[in-house]
């Protein structure tokens, strides 16, 4: 079982560099932990790209289908005081974005705050970076 990161998360569902390495790693160990707040960042990353251009209206949707079963398969952590009280403590120790440090928190939350030697799939530097100083495996 693996924490997977929005940032991680998008290229599942939309074609970008990295997505093999991604939809492979996710093939190896389909468990997922993801964040309640997930399917929202990947809606934004969505819709930003769409306008941009970078896609066109019947991709989005595609995406927000497979988005929409793949949550419905995984442990979707939600918000809780746990989870708040995480995110506050992370924010006074690392240099993270709020919506960060509620993703972190989560993952915390959902192992106990037991995080050595589970695996937090993450393509943001700031994110990951935290993520293994709170002692989880950082992929890819």
């Amino acid at each position: 079982m693996r924490f997977w990161d929005s940032s991680a998360l998008v290229p599942l569902f939309v074609a970008q560099q990295r997505t093999s390495e991604l939809r492979a790693l996710h093939g190896r160990d389909p468990e997922v932990l993801a964040w309640v707040l997930s399917d929202v960042e990947i809606a934004s990353a969505l819709h930003r790209m769409e306008r941009e251009g970078a896609m066109e209206r019947s991709a989005v949707d595609e995406a927000f289908a497979q988005l929409a079963l793949f949550l419905n398969a995984a442990h979707v952590i939600g918000l809780s005081e746990e989870v708040l009280r995480r995110a506050r403590r992370l924010l006074a120790v690392h240099p993270l974005r709020a919506a960060d440090a509620l993703q972190l928190a989560a993952a915390l939350v959902a192992v106990r705050d037991a995080a050595r030697g589970l695996a937090f799939v993450c393509l943001d530097d700031r994110l990951g970076a935290a993520a293994r100083r709170e002692g989880f495996t950082l992929l890819p």
